[in-house]
């Protein structure tokens, strides 16, 4: 089959987006050259590569905010990333940036969360001598773990979206900025919405000022901050003053009456110990990890593999295999 339907596809992207886009085909390309496909362009070959990883799948057993939730309605990290996709897209099509890099970066950007969220983020970062940081873990998987331990060989505008979506250096991509605030954006406001529903808060708890400019409502909000990067973002995505002051003003809040919430987070030190235990154990009998995690074993080292195996884990993989190992089976006689 030739490559009439990519290179139209490029074409396109070439006569209707901004000259600030990033264009597949003048992408830095990926650490391993390959084939080009015939119908996909390189971003568009990432996002499907990360909707088909296994550890895209596992994001729906992963923490948000709240650990094991009675309900069906609280978010996951698979939820949330769907939203942080949704938002992303939005400003990117708005504001005539390359939606398809724009998606695969949101897609991409939690793959290498902990089980029980930002916990169990920080029972890896206490007990592995490298330090653990979920956005770097992110690149890890999609460079090294994923696929048996090939990598899923995404571009490096891919890659650089993925691994500064949070903290430190802003991506070189606008369409990796955008992620970086899409990300804000949702997880504040559905971490509003679940903590209302978990009647943690109340609406009305969000200051009057906060509620006056960005809205009373979860849609209001996201429509407010949305417009507000739409209409203040040209050669760099940003916030209006206004708006991104305020939002800060909503995220110290969250962190006061949600983030640090005892109801919120009273068996956060149960998830933590847990997780420590899993790794003490794997670091003893590293002969029990996986095939693949043996390989990377042999390659990168015992404590990199049992804190890769560690972190891939879903909140209830961790519990079944933690129940396992130390806690007694129930027996007959």
């Amino acid at each position: 089959m030739d490559d009439q339907i990519r290179k139209k596809i490029c074409f396109m992207e070439h006569a209707s987006l901004s000259s600030l886009a990033a264009f597949a085909d003048e992408s830095r390309g990926r650490q391993k050259p390959e084939e080009e496909c015939p119908l996909r362009t390189v971003f568009q070959r990432a996002r499907d590569r990360i909707i088909h990883c296994s550890s895209f799948r596992r994001l729906k057993h992963k923490t948000q905010v709240f650990l094991s939730p009675e309900g069906d309605h609280y978010r996951t990290r698979l939820t949330h990333t769907l939203e942080v996709a949704q938002i992303a897209r939005t400003i990117a099509r708005a504001l005539e940036l390359n939606e398809d890099l724009t998606e695969a970066i949101a897609l991409g950007h939690d793959l290498g969360h902990t089980p029980f969220g930002h916990a169990g983020e920080r029972a890896l970062d206490a007990v592995c001598s490298m330090g653990f940081h979920h956005y770097q873990q992110s690149l890890r998987v999609v460079d090294v773990i994923e696929k048996d331990g090939e990598g899923l060989n995404l571009t490096y505008e891919v890659r650089n979206g993925i691994v500064c979506h949070t903290k430190g250096t802003e991506a070189f991509t606008l369409e990796g900025r955008i992620v970086r605030l899409a990300d804000r954006i949702a997880y504040i406001n559905h971490d509003i919405d679940d903590a209302v529903r978990a009647d943690v808060m109340r609406e009305t708890d969000i200051p009057l000022r906060i509620r006056v400019v960005l809205g009373s409502t979860k849609t209001e909000r996201i429509n407010c901050l949305v417009m507000s990067a739409i209409e203040n973002s040209k050669e760099t995505i940003r916030l209006g003053s206004t708006e991104a002051a305020l939002f800060e003003e909503l995220h110290d809040f969250m962190f006061r009456n949600v983030y640090t919430n005892p109801q919120c987070k009273s068996e956060e030190s149960k998830a933590i110990d847990m997780i420590q235990w899993l790794f003490g154990f794997y670091m003893e009998k590293p002969e029990m990890l996986p095939e693949v995690y043996q390989r990377i074993m042999e390659r990168d080292g015992r404590e990199r593999a049992v804190c890769d195996f560690v972190a891939g884990m879903t909140d209830r993989y961790a519990v079944s295999t933690f129940e396992s190992f130390f806690v007694p089976k129930s027996w007959m006689y």
